[in-house]
Parts: structure tokens; C-alpha cells; sequence
């Protein structure tokens, strides 16, 4: 079973994964979602780690430090750090923003590794759905170090449509130049369901046609 078979199936044991009839933020009606808070355990998060860290290494990408926006990028980017370290031997610096910036101490926003003009940054998120966090997140990479943005990974792809006729990956790397990486795509799902390896299939029809109308 390839690694994108088993993160689908991951998610589902993790009860990130779910199908039925929910309401989302955008007010669609869509057949499954996608909560990655329900990552809860050690062991859960060992695994998340290594899923990022396999995506990394296949597409290749050239970054010396992670970075995850607050607040669910912050786990991500530690697990992703320790994998690609375990996995890889690469030693890979870390980073994270917090909400409000400290006013004693060392002060600033930015915990961790102190950025620096010369830093290639992956930025580690969950899901992109308007790409408000990655707007969010730009302007306080920009103001600690001009350094260069690698790329965006996430979980998965939802490959729909945002305000227009692009998804918000599409607009991200339109509007900002940064690639989106993502571990799986909705499209790899519905494989998944056709093909029996996770359950699902009585909202097979739903899953299609929500593509047929939101997808890009």
C-alpha cells in the first residue's frame, strides 16, 4: 500500500476523516470533513510526522527550517522536524509564531529559531481551505528575516473552488508565487473509497458530485 493509501486510512482511524452531511464554514453542504484537531496522541502525531516527512522527501524540497503557523501548525511542524530527522538523518530547524507578541523576556512573535535573510522556510499547515491563515502568516515571516519561502505543505488537498473559479491553493501560488504540496487530494480519497480500503461507499455519489460542483 503506497504512503498516501495509508494516510487516508490513518485518517480515518483517527477519526480526522469522517463522512455524512455537514455544514461548512463557506455554508456548503459537503459529504465529508476533515478535523484535524482530533489528533490527540502521541502516537498519532509520531505517525503524522512521518507522513509530512515522506512528502518532503518525494517532492524534493529544499528548506532548512519549518515553520508552523499557531496555533495547529506548531505541532506539526515539531512532529515533521523529528521525523525528518529520524527518517532522513536531516537536521531541520524549527519555528512557530505566537498569537500576541511577548512583551519581556527575548520578546517578538517568532519561538524557536531565530530566522534569518539566508533560511530556506516550509511552512507546515493542516488544511488550506481560503487561505486566510497563509496571508496571515507572510506578512510576520516577512517582517523576522527576508527569507525565502520554499513552499506550503499540507494534509490534504480539497481541490475546490474558493470566492471564484480557483481553489485557494491555485490562488496562493498566483498571488504569492509559493508552491502547495499537500500529502493526499480529495481525488486520492475517492480512490480510496472505490477501491475498499476505507469505508465510505454509501457516500461515494455525494463525494462525486460535490467535485462535480465545487471541485476545480
Amino acid at each position: 500500500m503506497s504512503y498516501k493509501k495509508e494516510f487516508i486510512k490513518f485518517m480515518c482511524e483517527s477519526n480526522v476523516l469522517t463522512f455524512g452531511d455537514f455544514t461548512l464554514k463557506s455554508g456548503r453542504k459537503a459529504p465529508y470533513f476533515i478535523n484535524t484537531g482530533n489528533y490527540k496522541a502521541g502516537e498519532q502525531i509520531a505517525k503524522l510526522g512521518e507522513f509530512y516527512a515522506k512528502c518532503i522527501e518525494e517532492n524534493n524540497i529544499d528548506a532548512n527550517v519549518f515553520f508552523g503557523p499557531a496555533y495547529k501548525g506548531i505541532p506539526l511542524c515539531v512532529a515533521a522536524a523529528s521525523a525528518i530527522y529520524s527518517k532522513y538523518n536531516k537536521n531541520v530547524n524549527y519555528c512557530f509564531n505566537r498569537k500576541e507578541a511577548k512583551d519581556h523576556g527575548e520578546g517578538g512573535v517568532i519561538v524557536g529559531h531565530k530566522l534569518s535573510d539566508s533560511d530556506k522556510v516550509l511552512i507546515i499547515e493542516d488544511v488550506i481551505t481560503a487561505g486566510t491563515a497563509v496571508r496571515e502568516t507572510l506578512p510576520i515571516l516577512k517582517s523576522a528575516a527576508d527569507s525565502e519561502i520554499k513552499g506550503i505543505i499540507i494534509s490534504v488537498d480539497r481541490m475546490e473552488k474558493g470566492k471564484g473559479d480557483k481553489s485557494a491553493v491555485q490562488e496562493i501560488y498566483e498571488e504569492f508565487g509559493i508552491k502547495v504540496y499537500s500529502i493526499v487530494t480529495i481525488e486520492d480519497i475517492i480512490e480510496c473509497i472505490k477501491d475498499g480500503i476505507i469505508e465510505g461507499k454509501e457516500y461515494l455519489d455525494k463525494m462525486i458530485e460535490y467535485r462535480k460542483t465545487y471541485g476545480i
